[in-house]
């Protein structure tokens, strides 16, 4: 456990509402599990505060703050809408903001059963995210780049985490996702960090997307790697048939970061293995099953 996680319990929670936000103080409140870069408090039946924790600025949040109550108003499934805002203090230096609560269960906790449901459920709500976005929207940057120029980051999770037998495979996936041609469309809005962690299910399908800190306007492979990170076996091709906008160059850079993102959840679980800040030791096995969907490809 980091100094930073140590330091959040219930009763600092309830003194920055009583500070800020003195009609919410006497909600219900409890920890809500998991989470990286924040850290979750349920409040009442249908809010939530999130905490700044492992991020090292304010960005992630500021942007959400801005831009998702605008994105929600015309997207299918439930995001997390903020409603307040929580400033710095001397009680706790970094922002926080409470949101309106999506419910369902994570699925790096939970597990898909609608197979054909969730593949299409997905690709309404990637159709529906994925329209040019506005001048001002926050740019790509290291969420966003083209596999060409993520290599170091997948080389070093290709050494943390790959199984050796597979480690050719990999590459020839990697390899064609680096050759393959940029997006040459208007920078649409994309999610990008699309993984298990930051989906609810619920009825054995999809049911919300969550944590919006990476949002950026670019090249949507950074969202159809989804495919291959969420969706059961055999998914994938279902998916890309119903999204119906992606070329075969974006087929081919969605694979390629899927791969990668792949061996990021294993690397976090082998972190989460060795007791490490930060690990989590159940995205160890989540990350191996989307590899092998990976390598089977569509």
């Amino acid at each position: 456990m980091t100094e930073s996680e140590s330091e959040i319990g219930e009763d600092l929670v309830r003194a920055l509402l009583r500070d800020q936000h003195p009609d919410l103080a006497e909600l219900p409140v409890r920890e809500v599990a998991g989470g990286w870069g924040n850290q979750m408090w349920r409040l009442g039946p249908e809010l939530a505060l999130r905490m700044q924790r492992m991020d090292t600025g304010p960005e992630p949040q500021l942007k959400e703050r801005r831009w998702l109550p605008m994105l929600a108003a015309r997207l299918p499934l439930p995001i997390p809408v903020p409603v307040r805002d929580g400033a710095p203090s001397e009680a706790f230096p970094k922002i926080w903001t409470v949101m309106t609560w999506v419910e369902g269960t994570p699925l790096d906790h939970g597990v898909i059963t609608r197979d054909d449901h969730a593949a299409e459920t997905l690709a309404a709500f990637l159709r529906a995210l994925h329209v040019a976005a506005p001048a001002d929207a926050p740019p790509a940057a290291d969420f966003g780049a083209h596999p060409k120029d993520c290599t170091g980051g997948f080389e070093h999770f290709l050494r943390a985490a790959a199984p050796a037998e597979l480690v050719d495979e990999i590459r020839a996936v990697w390899g064609e996702a680096v050759a393959a041609p940029g997006w040459e469309g208007p920078p649409v809005w994309v999610h990008g960090d699309l993984h298990p962690a930051n989906v609810v299910v619920a009825d054995g399908t999809l049911a919300g997307v969550v944590d919006f800190g990476a949002l950026f306007a670019g090249d949507p492979a950074w969202d159809l790697a989804a495919a291959w990170l969420l969706l059961p076996a055999g998914g994938a091709a279902r998916f890309f048939d119903s999204y119906a906008q992606a070329d075969g160059a974006a087929v081919r850079r969605a694979r390629g970061l899927a791969a990668m993102k792949s061996l990021f959840l294993m690397s976090m679980g082998r972190n989460g293995d060795l007791g490490l800040p930060g690990g989590k030791s159940n995205w160890g096995p989540v990350g191996r099953s989307a590899l092998d969907r990976v390598l089977q490809g569509l």
